[in-house]
């Protein structure tokens, strides 16, 4: 394990342990609080994130420690897709304490990030056009300050919406479709649909098998809420037309981790039907009070209209921050 103590610090570094999910977990939930972003873990979702395919936490992040307490993280990642204009993305995340705040321990995240996300990309999409993207949390927060001192820009903002499961919208009743749960056989077929629902999307790229079968099977996936259209009858008969999937990160609370509509089945109200049986599905189960859902404030499809007619409002909104990798640096990294 890389481990050491900064000179003149009370700091001590290592990489990220399926071990350290607990202390991990602890931090992540405070800066949940403290920076109002609502983003919970447990520790087990922490170690399926450090099982995830493609990443490697003996390279690709980073934990700083005071005592036993983890003061700080950072990960590194690189989808195996690139983006829809067919652009590499490099995924710089983490935090740090608000008591460990001002002391350098971000940057310091950053300046061993950025080059391990950078040589990601590198090694996946060899002489792509390439960016490095952060969340920048709320307005005014001080990832946004810290990232815009390195030459990031705020590039899209994420609106996370919300509505109580009772009183729900009436589902209706569409011909030539059928709503039902998603079952384990339909994992490829709803796959394919999500990639053709998403192909037109801001920052998007297709999700390859590995990693969508990771979201598939994921311990916070709530299959018995979620909703699948498919097509009965017609050109569209045997297809999956829209899908809404949720998952379970925070007691009592359903969040919608994707929705979408492939572009052919679309302006036929089938992703409102969908969502309106999944709040009904959820107040049904008894497990939950809430469903929430985030949602880009861009959307080219007028998502935001669709939802803030089933009831949803907006609780607050975050942004992501860019930055181009520069063509030299990428071919270096490449060859």
């Amino acid at each position: 394990m890389d481990e050491r103590t900064e000179p003149g610090t009370a700091y001590r570094w290592s990489r990220l342990t399926e071990d350290d999910a607990p202390a991990w977990s602890d931090l992540v939930n405070h800066l949940a609080v403290v920076d109002g972003t609502e983003e919970f873990l447990s520790a087990e979702d922490l170690v399926e994130e450090l099982r995830s395919p493609g990443h490697d936490p003996a390279t690709d992040s980073w934990a700083v420690w005071q005592e036993d307490a983890m003061v700080a993280y950072g990960v590194a990642l690189a989808p195996p897709t690139t983006d829809h204009e067919g652009t590499a993305r490099g995924i710089v995340s983490g935090g740090v304490h608000a008591d460990h705040r001002g002391r350098g321990l971000g940057s310091a995240l950053l300046d061993r990030l950025e080059p391990r996300a950078t040589e990601l990309v590198g090694e996946r999409h060899p002489g792509a056009p390439a960016y490095l993207t952060a969340s920048g949390g709320r307005q005014g927060s001080t990832s946004q300050q810290l990232l815009s001192d390195r030459g990031y820009a705020v590039v899209r903002w994420f609106n996370l919406l919300g509505r109580p499961v009772t009183d729900g919208p009436a589902v209706p009743q569409l011909e030539g479709v059928e709503l039902r749960a998603p079952r384990p056989e339909d994992e490829e077929a709803v796959r394919l649909a999500h990639n053709a629902a998403f192909r037109d999307h801001w920052g998007s790229g297709p999700s390859a098998p590995e990693h969508w079968h990771e979201h598939w099977t994921s311990r916070s996936a709530r299959p018995a809420v979620s909703t699948l259209v498919w097509g009965r009858g017609g050109e569209l008969d045997g297809q999956v037309l829209a899908y809404v999937m949720v998952g379970q990160w925070v007691e009592r609370e359903a969040y919608v981790t994707i929705l979408g509509t492939v572009p052919q089945a679309r302006g036929r109200g089938i992703a409102a039907a969908a969502l309106a049986r999944t709040i009904a599905e959820a107040e049904r189960s008894g497990d939950f009070d809430v469903i929430e859902l985030d949602v880009d404030s861009d959307s080219l499809t007028g998502a935001t209209r669709l939802y803030e007619r089933l009831g949803f409002v907006q609780k607050h909104s975050t942004c992501a921050m860019r930055r181009t990798v520069p063509q030299t640096v990428e071919r270096r990294q490449a060859g």
